[in-house]
């Protein structure tokens, strides 16, 4: 469904180098040629069309691929709460979230609150389409916004705001080189009780039940602690602070997914620093992480 590596060098990202600090020559990362594998990673980031690299899923697909609370929690918004999609792409999910179809399935949202929540959209690229413009003057300043060319990390609060719902399918959090930078983040955006949904592809899932999906390769996502033994994503992030964590694997995906949610219970978030030991530019990359201190 989806080939494992692609794309071509463009920019190289200098700010790396800042981000891998060896605890001895022994243990150091390949700083360069990680560097030179995020430089690559860029060029499938503006190339027009990349196989693999999606920009146009629908709210369908998000609710399939999520976990099970996510369809109802997105429902049941109201006018004062805020949706923010991380690598929205063409921001189908946030038109398909506008449209009368969706009204009609999900009546109960509507009945209770007249209006929805505002939508903020984050890529990358700008890959706005003539339907966003239309439905975006159509429905108001303010309703739904675009955002892009920066990466999520470079925003501020202020620019921001926070959200009640942050949702992330193939996004930031499955090609970030910044994985608890981008945990950090996203956790300080979302409001008291809020909750972020989303995946990865291929990862060792909290039951242990899958193998990597590609002969001979290791998992696309994968922690290890400072001894070498193996650190689950799902247990990492339980090991935030403040949150509620569920994981659930959807073995039938190929690759197979694991879903998460993540929901914010109180404000005191520690998120356990990764550093970064292997990166492979592809869509989506395979990277390494190693606990930090």
């Amino acid at each position: 469904m989806i080939p494992k590596n692609s794309g071509s060098p463009l920019v190289i990202l200098v700010a790396l180098l800042s981000l891998v600090v060896p605890e001895s020559r022994a243990q150091s990362p390949d700083v360069a040629k990680i560097t030179g594998e995020i430089s690559k990673q860029e060029a499938i980031y503006r190339a027009e069309a990349t196989e693999g690299y999606t920009v146009n899923r629908g709210l369908w697909e998000y609710t399939r691929a999520l976990t099970p609370g996510f369809d109802r929690a997105l429902a049941t918004l109201g006018p004062e709460d805020r949706w923010l999609d991380i690598g929205a792409g063409e921001a189908q999910a946030i038109l398909d979230y506008h449209t009368p179809e969706y009204d009609l399935f999900h009546p109960l949202g509507r009945l209770q609150h007249g209006r929805k929540a505002r939508a903020v959209a984050l890529s990358i690229e700008d890959r706005r389409t003539p339907v966003w413009r239309y439905t975006a003057r159509r429905l108001g300043e303010g309703q739904i916004q675009y955002l892009s060319t920066k990466r999520l990390r470079e925003y501020t609060l202020e620019e921001l705001g926070r959200f009640r719902i942050i949702t992330d399918v193939g996004g930031g959090f499955s090609y970030t080189e910044r994985l608890s930078v981008f945990m950090e983040r996203v956790l300080g955006l979302l409001e008291l009780n809020g909750s972020f949904y989303t995946l990865l592809q291929d990862v060792h899932s909290e039951s242990g039940a899958n193998e990597p999906y590609y002969p001979g390769s290791p998992y696309l996502t994968e922690i290890s602690a400072a001894d070498g033994s193996e650190v689950k994503v799902c247990s990492w992030l339980k090991s935030i602070t403040c949150v509620n964590v569920t994981c659930e694997l959807k073995p039938r995906w190929q690759p197979p997914i694991e879903s998460f949610h993540v929901q914010k219970v109180c404000s005191d978030v520690t998120v356990p620093p990764l550093v970064t030991t292997r990166y492979a530019a592809g869509t989506p990359p395979e990277r390494g992480f190693r606990l930090g201190k």
